[in-house]
């Protein structure tokens, strides 16, 4: 089944499947171990998580930061994750594993500095810390308004004072954006070991993917719970996704969904739009 599949949709954290398999990959071929550290960078620090609060220098594994990238979709964790293969091992690696050459990750810093940039080009250049605290005001007018003051612009300089109109038009760039036939694609070639071999790089992931967590959320919510499931979710201004394999340790019984929502609002009206996805798949795919 496929309702706009082909189309390009935006992935905002569901991008962090892709992070995972592109460290995990290099932990599988013996280029590194899951015990290796990273020290967090100032350049690392974004929104969203717990880790971009704690001192300059503190160490995490890899292990670690994937568990926190996948289950608190910490942007930090990623954002230390992605330093560590880089940003062009990351897409090489992408665009193989969903077979397509058409899409472009980034850091989740750089998605920031983009979207702001939209309001003053100047947020190109800004560090991350000034980042962070843009962020900490509520999205819409005072977001504006603190991009304004970091950048050092008069209202009559910005590109707009709508933050709406600032994520539309970086949504048009078409960054961190794929079709769903080609992120479950991926998925696909996940479960069936082509990009990730067994082993316990992938029993790490499965377990970060919310294997035997049951969340009752989003297309979660409408799928049995007595079915294994593992998945992410991605959430940005008007934009919300969902993606993951029902039963991923049975091949013959695998079913990959990747549904994504746009110009709703991604807390309140998101949810129940993707919740009733999964209940109708419940009932067509599965009979129950």
């Amino acid at each position: 089944m496929n309702h706009g599949a082909d189309q390009r949709w935006y992935l905002a954290s569901m991008a962090k499947v892709p992070v995972a398999l592109a460290v995990l990959r290099q932990v599988q071929d013996g280029r590194r171990t899951l015990d290796d550290e990273l020290a967090l960078e100032d350049g690392d620090r974004i929104d969203v998580g717990n880790i971009v609060w704690n001192d300059t220098g503190t160490r995490y594994s890899l292990r670690t930061l994937v568990e926190r990238m996948l289950l608190e979709s910490d942007n930090t964790a990623a954002n230390m994750l992605i330093r560590t293969v880089t940003v062009q091992t990351l897409n090489d690696g992408t665009r193989q594993a969903m077979g397509t050459p058409n899409v472009t990750l980034t850091t989740f810093a750089q998605v920031r500095r983009d979207v702001y940039a939209e309001v003053h080009p100047k947020a190109r250049d800004l560090d991350n810390r000034t980042l962070v605290r843009i962020a900490s005001a509520r999205n819409g007018p005072a977001r504006v308004e603190a991009i304004r003051r970091a950048v050092d612009a008069k209202r009559t300089d910005l590109a707009t004072t709508s933050m709406d109109e600032a994520y539309d038009r970086y949504y048009r760039r078409d960054l961190n954006t794929t079709t769903l036939i080609a992120y479950g694609a991926m998925l696909e070639r996940l479960v069936r070991g082509q990009v990730l071999p067994d082993g316990p790089p992938r029993a790490l992931l499965y377990k970060a993917m919310k294997h035997d967590i049951y969340t009752g959320y989003r297309l979660q919510a409408g799928l049995p719970r007595d079915h294994a499931f593992i998945h992410k979710t991605g959430t940005q201004h008007r934009r919300a996704c969902h993606a993951g394999v029902l039963d991923p340790d049975d091949l013959q019984k695998a079913l990959v969904i990747v549904a994504c929502t746009a110009d709703l609002d991604e807390q309140k009206q998101a949810g129940p739009v993707l919740e009733s996805v999964g209940r109708a798949i419940r009932q067509v795919a599965l009979g129950r």
